[in-house]
């Protein structure tokens, strides 16, 4: 048995049968699992418990999982993983405009959605050792600290989702030089392969949200011609 703590998932679903179920096959595949019936029920154990990642039903009664998700994104970075009925790519573009880190089709195997969990959790940058000293990239007012992976604008620490997290590594251990879009689909992994490279330049948008002063003109996050994107540090 692996002395690694067990990642707690909250199951936010409607349909009780699912909730069940994914519960017991999560459960007996080593995670802490919690379970709400709706956006609200989920709200009230937000307020008290911390978790690694949330599996999120999109269409639900009252508030919807794409609202939840946009509305969560304004204080919280825990991973979120879309469940939804709907095939089109449009859909589930909107869940990663959203904040979502990935999302899964119904009806699924839920030995798929455990890869995707667990690509997920993968991302999560890991603390680094203290002893290793700082570097920083500078984005003229915001700073990249490599080392840590945090992102600060002044004294103000950055909220980076796991997958915005990911990309900055990426860009920051090559900046100066153009990521292709492709490349960052194989470095994302489960998380948006399918939506492939328009999951990307969705992902782009909202990380230049955070760096640049005008995000519709970025100066660091940089759009290559043919080529991709690169940060561009001062």
């Amino acid at each position: 048995m692996s002395d690694a703590p067990q990642a707690h998932v909250l199951v936010v679903d409607d349909d009780a049968r699912i909730r069940s179920l994914l519960q017991k096959f999560l459960a007996r595949n080593g995670f802490w699992v919690s379970v709400a019936r709706d956006a609200r029920h989920a709200r009230n154990l937000l307020e008290g418990l911390e978790f690694d990642l949330i599996v999120l039903d999109v269409m639900m009664p009252g508030e919807s999982g794409l609202a939840l998700t946009e509305s969560l994104r304004e204080t919280l970075t825990t991973p979120i993983l879309l469940l939804t009925a709907r095939g089109d790519a449009d859909d589930r573009i909107r869940g990663l405009e959203a904040g979502a880190d990935d999302y899964l089709p119904k009806p699924f195997e839920p030995r798929e959605l455990l890869l995707r969990i667990n690509a997920i959790l993968r991302r999560i940058p890991k603390p680094a050792a203290r002893a290793e000293p700082p570097r920083s990239l500078h984005l003229g007012e915001v700073r990249y600290d490599v080392t840590r992976g945090e992102l600060w604008r002044g004294r103000d620490l950055v909220r980076l989702t796991a997958t915005e997290s990911l990309l900055m590594r990426v860009f920051a251990a090559r900046a100066h030089e153009p990521v292709s879009r492709q490349e960052l689909v194989e470095d994302l992994g489960g998380g948006v392969a399918e939506a492939q490279e328009r999951a990307v330049d969705v992902q782009i948008t909202r990380l230049r949200r955070k760096i640049e002063t005008d995000p519709k003109s970025p100066r660091y996050l940089q759009t290559v011609r043919g080529s991709g994107y690169m940060l561009a540090p001062d």
